[in-house]
């Protein structure tokens, strides 16, 4: 899938309570911070996918703190999986994109697009530029629970998927 951007000053705010990756990323040159930083944005974030239901035993995760991308490989089972991972990886404050080296044991299905909200976006107008069709709006919001809990609970910045097929 390639390197994923998103808008890295929206999102959950799970380093907030980890000095070690604002650290790092206000002094990206220093190597030890940088491996403290990884490390620690590593445990957030899988506890993060852990929390929202998926799986993460099998993922190994590297946070970037030069360039504020993390790097996600391992195994998943379906390509639903692995766009909601992705999505729970890059929805978080102060990462800008999610590189997907990640394999499926289902190579073959569709691939999702992704949609960064802008201001004023709702989900039934993304379906409708999506989809043609407002009222798909329940396709968008299933495909991203749990990270999404209610349909009107969107912010600008968030990426959402958005599936091949509604």
């Amino acid at each position: 899938m390639g390197i994923v951007s998103f808008f890295k000053d929206a999102g959950e705010k799970l380093f907030g309570h980890k000095p070690e990756v604002a650290e790092a990323v206000a002094e990206p040159s220093n190597e030890e911070k940088a491996a403290a930083a990884s490390a620690a944005a590593n445990d957030a974030i899988k506890d993060y996918i852990r929390a929202n239901g998926l799986p993460a035993d099998d993922l190994s995760i590297a946070f970037n703190p030069s360039d504020s991308i993390i790097t996600v490989t391992g195994l998943v089972a379906d390509q639903e999986t692995r766009e909601k991972i992705i999505v729970c990886c890059g929805n978080v404050h102060g990462v800008a994109g999610v590189a997907d080296d990640m394999t499926c044991n289902e190579p073959d299905a569709p691939a999702c697009t992704f949609h960064m909200v802008n201001k004023g976006d709702t989900l039934s107008a993304v379906a409708k530029a999506a989809y043609g069709n407002a009222n798909k709006y329940m396709v968008i919001f299933e495909a991203n629970k749990p990270m999404l809990s209610h349909p009107d609970k969107i912010y600008p910045g968030q990426n959402l998927i958005i599936p091949a097929e509604a």
